[in-house]
């Protein structure tokens, strides 16, 4: 067991999580899960997350979107914090464009309901370049979908509900290949069950007293995942934590099943 100690001051708390190299993706898609939780694990207060999060917080979440090719999110989610299209400062424009990306991020909204107000500014505000897509599944109502098409590019994965592994493919195969799931719980709770999570990053805000809702919601019959602690920032009280998924190691010592 070590002690951490105070080190290194990080002029640009982005850089840390700009310099991992998330080219070489398992499977579809390199997912990173960017998520905040209480100090007793909550993952919200009174259904929100924003009043969890903390000024460092809510700076690194808005910036850490430089880093994806699209922002996967659940559509709770979506209605409960009045999600909006991604917004970037110039300067990270620019270096997006340098890598080959597009200067600005789409949104994904996962849904099998369709059931939206699409004069939300996610739809209604999003821009041509950087379209607002929906995930959902072959079921869902086709009268919504037919709606869901006048707003957004909606891709279908799965029959009865979402399937991770087809929504990834999915993204894949429309250019995606860095996904930044922000939640909600659930729909993170399916990505780890479907081993579909490369790297989390949690943030730990100094509260307790949050609503009974934990960071991962997993679905019935979820075998175990477990992930290396690869790095740590803190700022005042709030602690950053940066997990990548243990699976090279476990194919490494020959631990994972064949």
């Amino acid at each position: 067991m070590d002690v951490l100690q105070p080190g290194t001051h990080v002029n640009d708390p982005l850089s840390p999580y700009l310099e991992v190299d998330r080219s070489q993706p398992r499977n579809e898609c390199w997912v990173t899960g960017h998520m905040v939780a209480g100090l007793d694990g909550t993952a919200a207060v009174q259904g929100r997350v924003g009043a969890l999060s903390t000024e460092a917080d809510q700076e690194l979440f808005r910036r850490m979107r430089q880093i994806a090719d699209i922002v996967m999110v659940g559509a709770e989610t979506v209605r409960r914090e009045g999600y909006a299209p991604i917004k970037l400062s110039q300067d990270a424009q620019a270096q997006r464009e340098q890598l080959g990306q597009s200067p600005i991020p789409p949104v994904a909204v996962v849904s099998r309901s369709l059931d939206f107000d699409w004069t939300a500014t996610v739809f209604a505000d999003a821009a041509e370049s950087a379209p607002t897509h929906i995930i959902t599944c072959a079921t869902a109502d086709p009268e919504r979908r037919a709606e869901a098409e006048r707003h957004a590019t909606v891709v279908v994965a799965g029959d009865d509900r979402v399937e991770p592994e087809a929504a990834l493919r999915a993204l894949r195969d429309l250019g995606h290949r860095v996904v930044l799931c922000e939640g909600g719980p659930t729909w993170l709770g399916e990505l780890v069950a479907a081993d579909r999570l490369d790297e989390l990053c949690l943030s730990i805000s100094p509260l307790i007293g949050g609503d009974p809702l934990p960071v991962c919601v997993n679905p019935d019959g979820a075998d175990i995942s477990t992930f290396a602690l690869k790095s740590t920032m803190v700022d005042d009280d709030t602690l950053f934590l940066r997990y990548e998924n243990r699976y090279e190691k476990q194919r490494e010592t020959g631990d994972k099943d064949e």
